[in-house]
């Protein structure tokens, strides 16, 4: 890529400016890259912003939107030609490369020292990724669990006790997800049992559909430097889901299309912030957890944190707005839209009554599982694991796949990586 090239990537995902820029340069103008672009994200991160230049008048932020499946790649070239965001979000499955790099700011000593901050006050199980020894490196802002979607107008139709019923008689299975998605599944009239997650279990969300099974078996994806992906806990858990897709037949397959939102899937596995597309739901619908397995509960979820960049040119006052971004009162506030990790905020009613289209009950779902849950496998070189998985995942996707044989490939491949 030529030099002129690169100039142009990092001038586009700057925006060479920003619908919410300030109109005004500021000596300390705090440049911040997130993926959204929606207004009511971006009008809610903006109010944030003024109450901090409240108490920071020399201070502006500005809010860069970066596409999604361009946004490491674009950071990445705007670090290497010297123009780093001060600050940005950045997922659970970025954060070990870019901390082993150093290119993350340490901002422990900031939030430790910031009055009434309350550090103690995160999840343990959400600051895993974010912590190294006594350093912090960022601080979640949406650490979201995976739940189960469920139509509650076919369960009552079939006479099945729902999921969110079987969660409280501890009956709740993947064994009994694996059944009703076959008692469910109606060929004639073109409703599946299952659907992956977000329908792209096969592909790039082969991750999110597997790793939860496998770790309810009692497996996991790698320890340390070993994997463990060819374990026979983890085996287990793929030949379940495997069944499913070959022997029932009750999974939307590899190459055709289902959706869970329109009403022709029973079930699927998702995360909260995907409610909003039942808004104009035909039926109705609930939300239970994550299945147990034979090793019991293994709720995961997702993440995404805010980081200050070590390369920004105003690593202080970043440090100061990020403390001030994830404190009590505005982590509050972006819990309308993102679950939070902070556990006085996934106590309060106030959460659990933050949805109007989500009963307390079923946003307690999202607390417990952010309380108790685990992230998605993460490694400093994951972009690379993913890559050399993704073939022997493909061989997975037929009526006669050797799974055992299939995941034991699998690890030989990516071992040389751990």
């Amino acid at each position: 890529m030529s030099d002129l090239m690169i100039k142009r990537l990092i001038c586009s995902a700057a925006m060479c400016g920003s619908l919410f820029a300030a109109t005004t340069a500021s000596a300390q103008e705090l440049r911040f890259t997130v993926w959204t672009g929606s207004d009511a994200h971006l009008n809610m991160l903006n109010e944030i912003a003024d109450s901090f230049i409240e108490t920071h008048p020399d201070a502006s932020v500005r809010f860069d939107t970066i596409p999604f499946g361009d946004y490491v790649q674009k950071i990445t070239l705007q670090m290497a030609g010297g123009n780093a965001p001060d600050l940005g979000w950045l997922l659970e499955n970025s954060a070990p490369a870019f901390v082993e790099a150093g290119a993350l700011a340490d901002v422990s000593e900031t939030l430790k020292s910031t009055t009434g901050y309350d550090y103690g006050d995160f999840s343990q199980p959400a600051m895993g990724l974010w912590e190294k020894g006594n350093t912090t490196f960022g601080i979640p802002f949406s650490t979201s669990p995976f739940l189960v979607y469920f139509n509650k107008s076919l369960y009552d139709a079939a006479g099945l006790e729902t999921p969110d019923q079987r969660v409280k008689d501890d009956t709740w299975t993947w064994e009994q997800l694996k059944a009703d998605a076959k008692s469910l599944h109606d060929a004639a009239s073109g409703v599946w049992g299952f659907e992956t997650f977000d329908g792209q279990g096969y592909g790039s969300r082969v991750w999110h559909t597997l790793v939860p099974i496998i770790r309810a078996y009692g497996g996991t994806a790698w320890e340390g430097d070993s994997c463990r992906l060819d374990s026979s806990l983890a085996v287990d858990g793929v030949k379940l889901f495997h069944d499913m897709v070959y022997a029932d037949g009750s999974v939307v397959p590899p190459g055709e299309q289902g959706d869970f939102f329109s009403g022709n899937a029973a079930l699927t596995v998702t995360q909260i912030s995907r409610v909003s597309k039942l808004a104009d739901a035909t039926f109705d619908w609930g939300i239970a957890p994550l299945p147990s397995g034979p090793a019991g509960d293994a709720a995961t979820f997702g993440q995404a944190a805010i980081v200050a960049f070590a390369q920004g040119k105003n690593k202080e006052i970043a440090a100061e707005f990020l403390a001030h971004m994830t404190n009590k009162e505005n982590v509050a506030k972006m819990a309308a839209f993102f679950p939070p990790a902070r556990k006085s905020v996934l106590e309060a009613k106030e959460f659990l009554s933050s949805n109007p289209a989500v009963a307390p009950e079923m946003m307690a779902y999202v607390a417990d599982g952010i309380e108790n849950g685990s992230v998605l496998p993460s490694h400093q070189r994951f972009p690379q694991i993913e890559a050399e998985a993704r073939p022997n995942f493909d061989a997975l996707w037929s009526s006669d796949a050797d799974v055992a044989a299939i995941m034991k490939k699998l690890c030989s491949s990516i071992q040389p990586l751990l």
